[in-house]
């Protein structure tokens, strides 16, 4: 089987089929797995535990502070660790080790360049190497792991109809700001669409950045707005970058992500969580689901578009509540004003909110603790008493209708 894309979901499936007995191919573009670093590097202990390392993390975080557009904000600190900083590149290395171990096959500077064709129970793919030559070769399965821009989500027409945040970050080599704390900055004027965030990197510096919704302005003016701004409030210029990282975060539900001989995993699914972009937790354990469900497929010799739609099934059963949820109050977000924005964080200056947040935050299950928010503080409700009547209804099955949000022209 062919897995294309060598990041974390990628490499995460690649180990499960090739540890089960299964010959399994892994063509990664780039030239060196986990080049260009992909994201931030902020993950919970779950992803931890799914790469069965700790050896990529820099430290420990245990606090946030959030700005509303005037930068008033609210602060949050647990005694236990509520993520890591982890060393990006490093996961996708030690992912990709863990799958060679385990019998997986990889290539670098190979990219999958279109389906050829399906007969006798495989699908025939073109790959094209670094210097431009092709090669067709079989497949029985395609797990499309190759991110926002699937090239195999196009060549096997699973439509993707999801928004696309342009994000654009920067890392820095030394920055001023607490080592144990989070940034998140909200508002139209620094990060209209999602949040601009600083990161302490473990290593003394950080990375700033911003994922905002597209439009006329870019991601890197939003960026350089936020910078200026993180300059005059630590009173210091940041000096030179050391990499930029350039990207989009993919919004939105997929309506399928399996079809006969492929299965979409990751960003390529949109399998990221909408309130917050993140997408390292999510892609993995879509990825373990996949590995269960292809190698159950490829034993009974049966790829088909139905065989492999228990994979849809799967994932959705174990994420897509939370998924939904988080979209629905996505589009909720959508619809504040910076006036709004500003009432939310006075609100969760209260106490009792900040100790909820601290006692149940759990970054990879956002909705949990915004329920239980949004029953104590009645300011934060009459923002939409209707549209959030639903969510906050305890065991409510289905969430009221809502516009499905900006969709990507296709």
């Amino acid at each position: 089987m062919l897995v294309v894309g060598a990041g974390p979901a990628g490499s995460t499936a690649a180990h499960d089929l090739a540890r089960a007995g299964h010959e399994v191919l892994v063509i990664e573009e780039h030239g060196r797995v986990g080049y260009p670093v992909q994201c931030a590097g902020l993950v919970s202990q779950r992803v931890l535990d799914m790469a069965g390392s700790t050896s990529m993390v820099r430290r420990p975080v245990h606090g946030a502070t959030v700005f509303a557009p005037s930068l008033r904000s609210v602060s949050f600190h647990a005694t236990a660790p509520r993520a890591f900083v982890i060393d990006r590149a490093g996961l996708d290395i030690h992912l990709a080790d863990r799958a060679a171990r385990a019998g997986a096959t990889f290539e670098t500077e190979v990219k999958f360049d279109r389906l050829v064709g399906v007969s006798n129970g495989a699908a025939t793919v073109r790959l094209v190497d670094g210097q431009g030559r092709a090669e067709d070769v079989r497949a029985r399965l395609v797990l499309g792991c190759d991110g926002v821009a699937s090239a195999v989500a196009r060549a096997f027409r699973l439509r993707r109809p999801v928004e696309i945040l342009p994000a654009f970050e920067a890392e820095f080599g030394e920055s001023p700001g607490d080592p144990d704390q989070v940034e998140v900055y909200l508002g139209n004027e620094l990060s209209p669409g999602l949040f601009g965030w600083w990161i302490p990197d473990g290593l003394g510096g950080a990375r700033v950045g911003v994922a905002v919704r597209a439009g006329e302005t870019t991601a890197r003016a939003f960026y350089d707005r936020l910078l200026k701004h993180l300059n005059r409030r630590f009173g210091a210029a940041f000096r030179a970058p050391t990499n930029y990282l350039v990207s989009g975060v993919p919004i939105g539900d997929v309506p399928r992500t399996s079809a006969a001989h492929v299965m979409l995993v990751g960003d390529s699914a949109a399998q990221v969580k909408p309130l917050s972009g993140g997408g390292i937790f999510t892609g993995m354990r879509c990825a373990e689901i996949a590995a269960r469900v292809a190698a159950q497929a490829l034993e009974a010799g049966d790829l088909s578009a139905l065989s492999l739609s228990r994979y849809d099934a799967a994932w959705r059963a174990e994420l897509g509540e939370e998924l939904g949820k988080a979209l629905y109050l996505r589009r909720l977000f959508l619809r504040l004003s910076d006036a709004d924005l500003e009432r939310i964080i006075e609100a969760l200056q209260a106490s009792e909110m900040r100790a909820s947040i601290v006692a149940f935050g759990d970054i990879d299950f956002p909705t949990h603790v915004a329920r239980d928010l949004l029953r104590q503080s009645p300011s934060l409700v009459r923002l939409f008493p209707k549209a959030l009547s639903a969510l906050i209804a305890s065991g409510a099955p289905t969430l009221p209708e809502m516009d499905p949000g900006p969709r990507r022209q296709t």
